[in-house]
This record gives C-alpha cells, sequence and structure tokens, in this order.
C-alpha cells in the first residue's frame, strides 16, 4: 500500500519519488515504516501534543525534527526541513506520542539541538526535488567510472541529493581506508554541486538497496529490522546447519541476520540434552555420539571399533549411562538401552481432494507413436478406429455400442453349405455363358448397331512438293547405303558458319 504522497501526488496514481509503478515495495514509501497505534486515542485535559515528528527521506533514512511553527501535520505531508546548507525534503512517516517512543528507541536526546521543519513543501520545492532525484542514477554510473581511473578499492553503492538540489552524498563501501581527495576533486569538477562522502558498512549498504532474500520474502533490514546484531557461527552450530558460508551468506555477504531468530528456541532444548562431546564407556566398548534430535531428545552413539552401526538412545537414558561412569561402572552394552525402532516420518502425499490434476504428470516421459499407425488412423473409416488392445485384428462385425442393443438384435439365419468340389466357381446369373468364337465381342445391348453414322467430309491436305532428284524409295545397287541427311545438314550448317551467315550468331556474309 502506498503512502498518500504515492497514492495521490500523480495523476495516473503512480508515485513520484519511487518510481515503482504504484506497488510500494524496496525503495518504496513503506520502507522500515512504523504503525501508529495511539492515533486514534486523544489526550489528557490541558496536555499539548508532542512537537517532533518522524521525517523520512531515501532509501529508508529517518530523522526527527522539531515542528517550531505549530503545523498542522499528518502522515504522508511532505515537508521542508532544515539541513546545512540550505533545506531538504522528506515526508512525515509519525507524529504524536509515539515519536517520544522512537526518539527514546535510537538514543536521541529531546534537546535544542533537534533541527526543525520549514513549512509544507510547496509545488515549486517538489519539482527541484523530483529533478534532482533524476539526476541520481546517471550520476551514479559516471561516478563509478571516475572511481575505477584512479584505481581505488570502493564501491559507490548509492547516491542521494538533496531536496534543494545543492548538494549530493555519495555512500560507499571499502574494506580498507580509502583516500579519496582527487576523487572529489573530480566529482566536483564533472558534476558541479558540493560532494559529501559517507561510509557506510555491508549490512547498511544491503539495508539501503533492498533486495530479495532466500526465502523469497524482501529483506528483513529493507523493510522491519532497523539494529544489526553480530551473527556468529556459534549460531549455525548450535542449529545444526552445515557451515557452507554460501548458504549462510546474506546479500551483503554477512551471515544472515535470521540465524538469530530461532538460536533462543535452540538453545532452551539443549538445556535438557547431553553434549555431542559426550562418551560413553561399555564392557563391549567405548561409544561416541554421532548425530542428536533436538526436539525429539534422541541421540545416536557407535561404538570406536564399529563406526558404521549406529544405536538410538533416548536423552535420559544418556544420562543414566554417564552417571554410572562417573562412579566408574560400565554397562554391558548400547543394545540394552537402544530403542527398538524409531517412528518413521509419515510422507505427506498429495490427494486430489479437489479435482486437480496430479502434481507428477509431467514427470513421466511421453510415448512417441509411429506416424504409420497415426495416418492409417486418420485414414480410416469411422466405424473401424475403435481403440482395441495390442495384438487383437480388428473385427468386420458390427457391434452395437450398448449391452441392450447387442441382447436384442436378431439371429441371422444358418447358411446352407452346399458341397461342392473345390476350385468350381459359383454360377453367375448375370454372365453370358453362351459359347462365342475366339475373337468375336460380346454384344453390347446398349449400342445401337443398326443406326447409320453420317460420314465426316474429308479434306484433302496440300502435298508438299518433293525435290527433283533421286527417288528416295527407287532401288539401289547392293551394298549402297542410303544417303544420310542428317550429315547434309550438319554440313550445310557448318558452310554457313564458315561464310558468316549463321542464324544462331545472327552475322552476314563477308564479302
Amino acid at each position: 500500500m502506498a503512502c498518500t504522497n504515492c497514492s495521490t501526488g500523480s495523476k495516473d496514481g503512480q508515485p513520484r519519488g519511487c518510481k515503482n509503478n504504484g506497488t510500494c515495495g524496496t525503495d518504496s514509501c513503506n520502507k522500515l515504516t512504523v504503525f501508529d497505534w495511539l492515533s486514534n486515542m486523544s489526550l489528557p485535559g490541558g496536555e499539548a501534543p508532542f512537537d517532533c515528528v518522524e521525517v523520512r527521506f531515501k532509501n529508508g533514512r529517518k530523522e526527527f525534527y522539531r515542528n517550531t511553527e505549530k503545523l498542522t501535520l499528518s502522515m504522508g505531508d511532505i515537508v521542508a526541513t532544515e539541513a546545512s546548507p540550505g533545506h531538504d525534503i522528506g515526508i512525515v512517516t509519525l507524529t504524536g506520542e509515539l515519536v517520544k517512543v522512537q526518539m527514546k528507541k535510537k538514543n536521541v536526546k529531546d534537546n535544542a539541538e533537534i533541527a526543525k521543519i520549514y513549512r509544507k513543501a510547496s509545488q515549486k520545492d517538489i519539482d527541484i526535488w523530483s529533478e534532482a532525484r533524476d539526476k541520481e542514477e546517471p550520476m551514479k554510473v559516471v561516478a563509478r567510472e571516475i572511481a575505477i581511473r584512479l584505481n581505488l578499492e570502493m564501491k559507490i553503492s548509492d547516491i542521494e541529493f538533496q531536496g534543494d538540489g545543492s548538494k549530493a552524498t555519495f555512500y560507499y563501501t571499502a574494506n580498507d581506508r580509502v583516500d579519496f581527495r582527487q576523487l572529489i576533486k573530480d566529482f566536483a569538477r564533472e558534476f558541479s554541486t558540493r560532494i559529501e562522502m559517507k561510509q557506510v558498512g555491508f549490512r547498511q549498504e544491503a539495508s539501503r538497496l533492498g533486495g530479495i532474500g532466500s526465502c523469497g520474502r524482501e529483506l528483513c533490514c529493507s523493510t522491519w529490522l532497523t539494529d544489526f546484531r553480530s551473527v556468529n557461527t556459534s549460531a549455525a552450530r548450535y542449529q545444526q546447519l552445515s557451515l557452507n558460508p554460501q548458504k549462510l551468506a546474506g546479500q551483503c555477504g554477512k551471515l544472515k541476520c535470521c540465524l538469530n531468530y530461532e538460536l533462543d528456541t535452540y538453545l532452551d532444548a539443549l538445556k535438557g540434552l547431553p553434549d555431542m562431546d559426550t562418551k560413553v564407556y561399555t564392557e563391549k566398548g567405548d561409544a561416541v555420539c554421532q548425530k542428536v534430535d533436538i526436539f525429539k531428545g534422541l541421540m545416536w552413539f557407535a561404538y570406536t571399533n564399529n563406526m558404521a552401526h549406529w544405536h538410538v538412545l533416548k536423552a535420559d537414558q544418556v544420562k543414566e549411562i554417564v552417571e554410572l561412569n562417573k562412579l566408574k561402572q560400565r554397562v554391558s552394552s548400547l543394545e540394552d538401552y537402544a530403542v527398538e525402532e524409531v517412528a518413521p516420518e509419515v510422507e505427506k502425499t498429495f490427494q486430489n481432494a479437489m479435482g486437480q490434476d496430479s502434481l507428477t504428470r509431467f514427470d513421466a516421459p511421453k510415448k512417441r507413436k509411429r506416424p504409420g499407425k497415426d495416418k492409417k488412423r486418420e485414414h480410416a473409416p469411422a466405424d473401424k478406429r475403435q481403440d482395441r488392445p495390442a495384438g487383437e485384428r480388428p473385427s468386420n462385425k458390427i457391434v452395437p455400442a450398448n449391452k441392450e442393443a447387442r441382447d436384442n438384435r436378431p439371429e441371422r439365419p444358418e447358411r446352407v453349405n452346399n458341397d461342392k468340389p473345390t476350385g468350381e466357381r459359383k454360377p453367375n446369373e448375370n454372365r453370358n455363358n453362351n459359347n462365342r468364337p475366339k475373337g468375336e465381342r460380346r454384344p453390347n445391348e446398349n449400342r445401337n448397331n443398326n443406326a447409320e453414322r453420317p460420314e465426316k467430309p474429308r479434306t484433302e491436305r496440300p502435298q508438299a512438293e518433293k525435290p527433283q532428284g533421286e527417288n528416295p524409295n527407287a532401288e539401289r545397287p547392293e551394298g549402297e547405303r542410303k544417303p544420310n541427311n542428317r550429315n547434309k545438314n550438319r554440313n550445310h550448317k557448318n558452310r554457313n558458319k564458315k561464310n558468316g551467315n549463321d542464324k544462331n550468331t545472327g552475322g552476314s556474309p563477308t564479302e
């Protein structure tokens, strides 16, 4: 839910400051918000309301200011506050008596050193503030390039402009001390504004920038966590977590703050259990602890000469064995105290209660169908496209669909099997078996043989004049070959090429 300024500040309903398209999340108006649960309570008679308010700036930075002008302020109002030099623009996030509680929590003394609020921001102040905010991202890119060019081991994480645009604060992180005197000169020459450098820790950087944690939710430090307590690796050991830095580290590169959330519960449960270093002595041999289930109160022990086989003991039984060992008494074996069977955990399975599809419907690979069978099924008639078991041959019998129709269908008459010799063909009544001479055509009843057809007039074709010379059909002496016209044409073509009168070349005979 956006603040009053974001929801009503622009015509399209989008926030003007955070640019998150109306969904205020990380780097937005709801970062580190406090619910004023005293807002609906009236003060006793004659009691003046507390004159300090809490004002939020970019990325969750909050300061306390005194309302010396007795302005009527509510949550979400944009105000102009005192700054050095000039003034700054911020959003009121808390008013009333709850501000006094927040000041006490953050160790802010209520004295004359608290800065004051000048006025409610005008439209001109808001326009200058918005223009300054738009310069921050392109300026950050140029600032990082200058720092890389100067070979400085630092990371510029964020830039914040003052509300009047007269000063820019550069937030950076570094492992060691950095000499940035030359860097400030280059920034002042490049950006033509007052420069202030402020170093922050890695946790503070993550809280300013925000992000999504491994749990899938927004970072705690950017939403509600205000104090950063130290987190040690012992917190992971007590909770029996794997000491893998990639899993235990957060976005800031340090151990996750959430490791401390359940640490107290684990410490209370461990008070009634023996230590992991507990060693018991039996007549069968010495045994050491391998694993502990804190909340079930079970411990797994194994003999030093047979580490592969573990025995499950309850915590009370282990304490009993330890007390006997202190009296220099050995028990016979661990098998006498071991729990016979540990109840297996009930595996939670999916139940199709609401008619959903199976969760494993995509796990099994689909069987590949032969393309030939699909084509045959497409071209097959509709009555034969019936699913049948593999290996069963299709039947030509027409089977009714329902059972009643199958029971009430009429019986077929039995066929009369006339005995006839093998190979004898069935006589065809329509076939004419009259013996006809060979070559005589069968008479066609539909053809009218008696009808006289009119004769078509014949047109005489003009005969081409034969060249004078030898008659090609005349008799030739024996051994003489017929003249080959192909060779004559070939010789005639070569003669035309030689004279330059070829049709293909388009030449003319040379004179």
